[in-house]
């Protein structure tokens, strides 16, 4: 009977996967890549491009959308690696039970979670009302449709891969290193600085990488939770495509936002990864 090598065997197990991933994303793709290079007159041009880049208005929400998802991490990262921390000095079983608290409103669909924030923040919602009735504030405050809004509803979402990426970095760091501090006399806060926080900035790269990347591109938040006041790269390229029916200058838009994403997470893991921020995390 003949035998089949290691490589042969995996190539054919990743077949069907690979099948999946070409006829329903690398050609869709594409397609779309193409499509950002026609027009009405002319099958090949730059039009499209050039456009984005002579309009100071689409520099403006590209701007809005980095800086929305930049907020978004930094939130994520205050709120979650507490939660982290405590998930790995928890018992196996506790662990566990957190794990399943963070993740089960994943399990419900964003626009209903997003809906839920909308009647939580909104001006008659569970918040201002609450302020309003102890005489904390007079008037409604603003919380949705505007950048707060969504980034407390990109917040929600993401989290989840925050804490989970942050968490299993200080799973992996040796107990008897704290062992060692204690008994040299440092105390709990220098050890977090010389200990825990080095050895959980592979958790922390995985983590901002992966929330920045999932909050350029998220389109069910901004739009349902920054209505019409916050417009966002993938709302925008959204509108161009559905509602303006342009479909090659909204090809564009979404390229250009997978081309900008790609390039600021490329930047940021090689200033991370550079010997200067290492020299500064170790001193």
């Amino acid at each position: 009977m003949k035998k089949f090598s290691g490589k042969t065997v995996a190539l054919f197990l990743l077949t069907p996967s690979l099948i999946v991933i070409l006829g329903a994303f690398v050609l869709p793709m594409a397609y779309i890549f193409m499509l950002s290079f026609q027009s009405d007159e002319v099958s090949f041009t730059f039009k499209n491009y050039l456009l984005f880049f002579q309009d100071p208005y689409y520099f403006q929400i590209l701007w809005r959308t980095i800086k929305i998802s930049l907020m978004t991490v930094i939130a994520c990262l205050l709120l979650g690696y507490p939660v982290a921390m405590y998930m790995a000095k928890a018992s196996p079983k506790m662990r566990g039970f957190i794990t399943f608290l963070i993740i089960s409103p994943h399990l419900i669909s964003v626009v209903i979670r997003n809906f839920g924030w909308v009647v939580i923040l909104g001006p008659k919602g569970f918040v201002n009302s609450t302020l309003m009735h102890f005489g904390i504030i007079d008037q409604p405050l603003k919380l949705i449709y505007n950048e707060l809004g969504v980034v407390i509803g990109l917040a929600d979402s993401v989290i989840v891969y925050m804490i989970l990426a942050i968490a299993t970095s200080l799973y992996s760091i040796d107990g008897s290193l704290y062992k060692a501090a204690d008994i040299l006399g440092a105390s709990k806060l220098k050890g977090f600085f010389t200990i825990t926080l080095p050895l959980s900035l592979p958790g922390i790269i995985a983590g901002t990488t992966l929330v920045f990347s999932l909050s350029m591109s998220s389109f069910v938040t901004p739009a349902l939770l920054g209505g019409t006041s916050v417009k966002v790269m993938p709302v925008i390229s959204y509108e161009t495509i559905m509602v303006s029916l342009d479909w090659s200058f909204g090809a564009a838009l979404a390229f250009l936002l997978i081309v900008f994403a790609l390039g600021l997470v490329a930047l940021f893991t090689r200033l991370i990864e550079t010997k200067k921020y290492k020299e500064v995390f170790s001193s």
